[in-house]
């Protein structure tokens, strides 16, 4: 079973580390929960230690990365899960949900295998966060393969959103998350970490905008308000569908 972070997944297990202030809130929205499915779980950054965690990922490489202590991971993708119907007490899916190539049935295989709440960590793409002004074709790539918030009803039923607030020093690497921390993206290992870099077909531009913007004090002028803020609201939702 081919998969696209076998190929790009290199660096993840490094720079992907679960942020505390982003697990507190999937934790406190698993609840009671003691099963809990992971559905496109890379190497398990938010999988709770303290409850029974099933971990599925179409990527053996990310499997291989996975640390001894993690939960079993099965290789499977999400529209074809392996399971009976009500497995579960909850599920998760955590910045995954735009790779899989049939959105709807991947959520409507974790309704069906899930007696509770369905969790899910994603981006809103009707956000612009500043790195868009560098690099627009991020606003394309976004709106092509993340769902609109509104898909998610259609798909699930009634859900809750909720933001997430990003803090300045956010240990998990994804795409937005050094929003106070520009000078980040000009490290290609550090964009290593991130998707959304591995597609867009020409980065350098924007990111030589970027350097000469930082290095002149134009990022700062432009983007002062940011630098008075601890956490930033740059699109990301939790979606919760009991």
């Amino acid at each position: 079973m081919a998969a696209k972070y076998d190929s790009i997944g290199i660096n993840y297990a490094e720079l992907r580390n679960p942020e505390p202030r982003i697990e507190a809130v999937i934790r406190q929205a698993l609840g009671q929960a003691k099963t809990v499915l992971d559905v496109g779980a890379g190497t398990g950054s938010y999988e709770p230690a303290d409850r029974q965690v099933t971990a599925v990922e179409p990527s053996l490489e990310m499997i291989r990365k996975r640390s001894p202590s993690a939960a079993r991971a099965i290789q499977a993708s999400a529209d074809d899960l392996p399971f009976d119907d009500d497995a579960f007490d909850a599920s998760l899916a955590i910045l995954t949900v735009h790779h899989w190539p049939d959105k709807g049935a991947g959520l409507k295989e974790m309704r069906r295998v899930t007696r509770g709440q369905i969790i899910l960590l994603t981006f809103d793409p009707s956000h612009r966060p500043w790195l868009t002004d560098y690099l627009p074709e991020l606003v394309s790539l976004d709106e092509a393969q993340m769902p609109a918030i509104s898909d998610y009803e259609r798909w699930l039923g009634p859900v809750q959103i909720t933001p997430v607030p990003v803090p300045h020093d956010c240990r998990d690497g994804f795409l937005y998350a050094y929003w106070r921390r520009p000078e980040a993206y000009l490290d290609a290992r550090i964009r290593s970490g991130s998707s959304s870099f591995w597609a867009l077909a020409n980065a350098e531009p924007g990111l030589q905008r970027l350097k000469q913007d930082l290095d002149t004090g134009e990022w700062e002028r432009r983007y002062a308000e940011l630098l008075t803020l601890d956490a930033y609201d740059a699109g990301y939702r939790l979606v919760v569908a009991e």
